[in-house]
C-alpha cells in the first residue's frame, strides 16, 4: 500500500506525464495537472477585474465604480447600481524536466450586481467559480514479466464548483463598515481512469474504465470589516479583514466501472455501479488582512496577506493526499493621472500594477511549491449620454509561474510540474442611478 508521501509524489508525476503524452487539450483551465488534487484548482478570494490588475489585492481599497465583492464591507461605497461581468482567457506551458506542452482556454469569469439600498446600506448578488478541475494525462508503464508489452493509463477530469452569493455592507459607525456574504455552493466534477494493455505488436486489449461523479450542493459564509481614517488633508488609511468560514460541503459520489472494446464502444453487460454514497467535503477557513493608502482622488496602494488551513481538508472523511497550510501576499495599486480631464482621454484611464506570491498546498518530497506572478491592467471609461451613467471597459493581464521542475528523488528521473501562464481578464462595468423620482420643471 502506498503511504501518503508516495501517493502525492505519484499524482504529481502522473500530471507531469501530460507533457510526454503530447499535451492533450482541455477546456476551462487548459490541462492543469494540479487540479487533480483536493477540490481542484481553488480560486481564493481575490476579487474581480479591478483587483486582477493589481496582483489580487484590494481588501482595504474602497471603490465607487466597480463591485466591491472582495470585501463585503466595501459595498457601503456603492454609489450607483452597478453591473459587472468578466471573461477570462489564458495560455500556458506545462512542463517537467524532460518535455513540455502548450494549452489554452477561455471561460466566463463572473457576474455581479450591486445596489445601494439606503444611505448606509448596500447589497450585491453574483456568480463566481470556487474551483475548477481540468486535466488529461496519459501514463505508459511496463508490465512485470512482459517487458515488451506495456500498460497505458489515461487520467482525465472536468467540471468545477461555483458560488451564487448574496452580500451586504453596512456603515455602522464613523470610519467603520461591516459586511457579510452568504453563498450557495454547487457543481459537479467527473473523473475517469482508463487502462488498457498494449502488446509489443501494437495491438491493444479492451479498456477498463473507472468513472467517478461527484455532485456538490451546500452553503458557505464570509464576513468582512473595513476601517477608514484620515491621516491628513490628502491622505487616507484603510484597514480591512475578511474571514471565510470553514465549509462542510454536502456531496454525493457515484462510481461506475465498465469495459470498452478497441473501437471505444461499451461492452454489453460490463457497466456496473460500484458506489453511491453521500458525504462531506471539508473546505478550510480563509483569513485575509489588508491595508491601503489613498488620497481619495486618483491613487491608492495596497498590501494584502492571506492564510488558509489546507491541512484540515478532507473528502468523504478521508485525506487521500495530505495538503498543507498556505500563505499568500500581494502588493499593488492604481493611478489615474486626471480623472476630470476633458481634453486628454488617457489622463482619465486607470492604470494598475501588482505582484503576488502564494504557497501551493502541495509539498512533493517535502518541498514547498510557489505561484509567483506579476499583473497589470487598465480601466477605460467610455463617454455616456447622462452624468447619472458610466461605462468602463477593464483589462487585466497576469504573467506567472506555478511550481518547478525539480527532481522528486535522485535517480528516478521523476520531477515536479511547472506551469508558465499568461492570463487575460476582460471586464465591463455599467453604472446607473436607478430608482430616482423624476421631476418636471
Amino acid at each position: 500500500m502506498l503511504n501518503n508521501k508516495n501517493m502525492a509524489r505519484r499524482l504529481l508525476l502522473a500530471g507531469g506525464m501530460a507533457a510526454l503524452a503530447g499535451g492533450a487539450q482541455a477546456q476551462g483551465l487548459g490541462n492543469s495537472p494540479y487540479s487533480r488534487l483536493g477540490i481542484g484548482e481553488y480560486y481564493p478570494n481575490t476579487g474581480g477585474v479591478r483587483q486582477a490588475g493589481m496582483g489580487g489585492v484590494g481588501l482595504a481599497a474602497p471603490n465607487a465604480i466597480n463591485v466591491n465583492e472582495l470585501n463585503p464591507a466595501l459595498l457601503y461605497y456603492t454609489a450607483r447600481t452597478t453591473f459587472e461581468a468578466a471573461y477570462n482567457g489564458q495560455y500556458k506551458t506545462v512542463k517537467n524536466n524532460t518535455a513540455s506542452a502548450n494549452s489554452g482556454s477561455a471561460t466566463l469569469g463572473y457576474l455581479s450586481l450591486a445596489i445601494p439600498l439606503k444611505r448606509r446600506w448596500a447589497a450585491a448578488v453574483g456568480l463566481k467559480p470556487l474551483s475548477a478541475v481540468d486535466y488529461e494525462t496519459n501514463v505508459r508503464s511496463t508490465i512485470v514479466g512482459a517487458p515488451r508489452d506495456s500498460a497505458l493509463t489515461r487520467y482525465s477530469g472536468s467540471g468545477g464548483i461555483s458560488r451564487a452569493y448574496l452580500a451586504q455592507g453596512v456603515h455602522v459607525a464613523r470610519d467603520l463598515n461591516v459586511g457579510f456574504t452568504a453563498a450557495y455552493v454547487f457543481g459537479t466534477v467527473d473523473e475517469t481512469t482508463g487502462t488498457r494493455i498494449v502488446l509489443a505488436d501494437g495491438s491493444a486489449s479492451q479498456t477498463t474504465l473507472d468513472r467517478r461523479h461527484v455532485h456538490y450542493s451546500d452553503f458557505d459564509f464570509r464576513a468582512g470589516v473595513h476601517y477608514r481614517h484620515n491621516l491628513g488633508k490628502d491622505l487616507r488609511m484603510n484597514l480591512a479583514g475578511v474571514y471565510s468560514f470553514p465549509a462542510n460541503l454536502g456531496a454525493r459520489r457515484t462510481t461506475t466501472q465498465e469495459r470498452q472494446d478497441v473501437n471505444g464502444a461499451t461492452v454489453v453487460g460490463t457497466k456496473v455501479q460500484t458506489e453511491d454514497v453521500n458525504g462531506t467535503v471539508k473546505v478550510p477557513a480563509l483569513a485575509q488582512l489588508g491595508i491601503s493608502l489613498d488620497n481619495d482622488k486618483n491613487w491608492s496602494a495596497s498590501v494584502d496577506v492571506a492564510q488558509q488551513q489546507w491541512s484540515k481538508f478532507s473528502s468523504f472523511g478521508v485525506v487521500t493526499t495530505p495538503l498543507h497550510n498556505t500563505m499568500r501576499i500581494g502588493v499593488g495599486g492604481e493611478f489615474t493621472p486626471d480623472p476630470g480631464s476633458v481634453e486628454h482621454y488617457f489622463q482619465r484611464v486607470n492604470y494598475r500594477l501588482g505582484v503576488n506570491v502564494a504557497q501551493l498546498p502541495y509539498q512533493p518530497a517535502g518541498k514547498m511549491l510557489y505561484d509567483r506572478s506579476v499583473s497589470w491592467g487598465f480601466g477605460f471609461p467610455l463617454p455616456t449620454s447622462s452624468p447619472l451613467e458610466a461605462t468602463t471597459f477593464s483589462l487585466a493581464f497576469t504573467y506567472g509561474m506555478r511550481g518547478n521542475t525539480d527532481l522528486l528523488a535522485a535517480g528516478t528521473g521523476a520531477s515536479n510540474v511547472q506551469e508558465n501562464y499568461m492570463k487575460m481578464t476582460f471586464g465591463v462595468t455599467l453604472n446607473n442611478r436607478w430608482f430616482i423620482k423624476r421631476r418636471l420643471q
